[in-house]
């Protein structure tokens, strides 16, 4: 099975240094999204997303008003692109 950007394993990257705590994301994903006693979003365990999953984590990022997701692919070999 071929990969390509938009199959394979993906995981969801927080930013926490640009997260303001508005909780969009939280909202649209809360599977992957966790908020802390701040307020603040962090990527549940290591972010990684089945493929069921990747319309929302695109949603997610697309409505981050700080930029603070970005959605990662990792290739079969463990390295990130």
């Amino acid at each position: 099975m071929a990969t390509n950007e938009n199959t394979g394993v993906r995981r969801l990257i927080v930013d926490s240094e640009r997260c303001q705590g508005h909780n969009r994301c939280q909202v649209l994903i809360s599977e992957l999204i966790e908020i802390d006693d701040l307020g603040f979003a962090h990527a549940v365990g290591t972010g990684i997303f089945p493929e069921a999953l990747a319309e929302k984590a695109t949603l997610a990022v697309r409505n981050c008003p700080e930029f603070a997701l970005r959605l990662e692919r990792i290739a079969k070999t463990g390295e990130t692109s």
